[in-house]
């Protein structure tokens, strides 16, 4: 990685677990994607219909959601990161 980021992947790391509010839905960071970086989300609330090989539904599953930590030339935090809020 370049010294020039804004943040590292071990200070990301160390949010996982974190509850966080992302567009509107609660939710927590269960892990950092390093290529990226990105964040993803364990949204609570929602749901997912996961489907079988032929398409047909099995389960709900927890909503997830991925977030660009940096912006498209890696220099700044991108505008989705920095609009997640911390949860109360």
């Amino acid at each position: 990685m370049n010294d020039k980021l804004p943040i590292t992947v071990k200070e990301l790391r160390a949010m996982i677990g974190l509850h966080v509010v992302y567009q509107g839905n609660q939710g927590t960071i269960i892990e950092v994607l390093e290529d990226g970086p990105s964040l993803v989300l364990n949204t609570t609330g929602t749901a997912s219909i996961q489907r079988n090989l032929h398409g047909h539904p099995t389960r709900v599953s927890p909503h997830t959601s991925t977030v660009r930590v940096l912006s498209e030339n890696g220099t700044a935090l991108h505008k989705e990161f920095l609009d997640m809020d911390l949860a109360e």
